[in-house]
């Protein structure tokens, strides 16, 4: 039987008609086509230093072992006191596309008002660098930023990490990856719309075949360019698709949320009832209407302006409260 898709919020859904035809079906053809600077917006310093409240920096640092070095965007607030809270972040893109000055205004946000320092990093992307080469990037840039944290003005028992669409995913794979390595424990994990779950098979992903930004036919070509021949597997690891992770316990609070008219609806919902199971500590969000990107695309639309209020309130019972 067809699965009804639910509708889209009104308001929001406007933005959508800007990308029909807009640009190419994504496909493994076309992953060079969408990464070209056209398709995505060049963020400067003087951009993410929003009137000199932030200092911007680029910090090389050490990548994982064996492997070539990584590059991380540190803005820290330039009149306040150390020690502050840090906000690692993870970007999205598909695991294919995207670097770390990409959708990076809803964290700066969370430091504008709560006074955090960001660290957003770089990892290597697929299909060229399969997994695990984004995870390890990933831990290498978290290692970094824990050891280092006062040089930055952060503090290293105070660090959050967070994560939009496949950054999500992987700021969910991080914190499975370093509470098995027993490495830097963050207070929390932020998983805005995360891709979970290679499997790509839920209600929700046919629900919104051929509607929602990233649908179920962009997604097998993420997680394709990530796994190969692997996607789908019984032995693909957790920390490529943390759905997959058999234990859930001992993870940081976790504040998850997705949109009810979006592909990574279901495993968003089912990861949040895991972590509940596990008796870990969560709170979840499905906005109702919301496409994937809603809040980035139509950021004025009420659903966009409670989402991020919802976020922050919840930050700030984390970090300052």
């Amino acid at each position: 039987m067809a699965l009804t898709p639910p509708p889209f919020d009104r308001e929001a859904a406007a933005a959508l008609a800007v990308f029909d035809g807009s640009f190419p079906p994504f496909t493994s053809d076309t992953i060079t086509e969408h990464r070209q600077p056209g398709l995505a917006q060049v963020v400067s310093d003087e951009q993410l230093g929003r009137d000199g409240f932030f200092t911007v920096e680029d910090r090389t640092v050490p990548g994982p072992e064996g492997a070539p070095d990584i590059s991380l965007l540190i803005c820290r607030p330039t009149t306040s006191a150390s020690p502050l809270p840090v906000v690692f972040y993870i970007h999205g893109g598909g695991m294919v596309m995207g670097d770390n000055r990409s959708t990076l205004d809803v964290v700066l946000d969370w430091a504008q008002e709560l006074d955090a320092v960001v660290v957003s990093v770089e990892y290597r992307l697929a299909p060229e660098h399969p997994h695990p080469a984004p995870i390890e990037d990933v831990y290498a840039g978290l290692l970094w930023t824990a050891e280092h944290a006062d040089e930055i003005g952060g503090d290293a028992e105070r660090i959050v990490v967070a994560g939009v669409s496949a950054g999500g995913g992987l700021a969910a794979a991080l914190a499975l990856l370093t509470r098995d390595r027993k490495g830097p424990r963050p207070i929390g994990q932020v998983l805005m719309s995360p891709m979970l779950d290679d499997r790509n098979d839920t209600p929700s992903a046919h629900q919104m075949a051929g509607l929602d930004l990233w649908d179920r036919a962009a997604n097998e070509t993420g997680w394709n360019a990530l796994l190969g021949a692997r996607r789908g597997a019984a032995d693909v690891s957790p920390y490529a698709a943390p759905a997959r992770a058999e234990d859930l316990s001992g993870l940081p609070p976790a504040f998850l949320d997705v949109g009810s008219a979006e592909t990574f609806r279901d495993e968003a919902v089912t990861y949040a009832s895991r972590i509940w199971q596990a008796g870990g500590v969560g709170e979840l969000h499905v906005w109702p209407g919301g496409f994937h990107g809603f809040e980035f695309n139509a950021p004025q639309a009420a659903i966009s302006v409670a989402t991020r209020a919802a976020r922050v309130q919840w930050l700030r019972r984390l970090l300052v409260e």
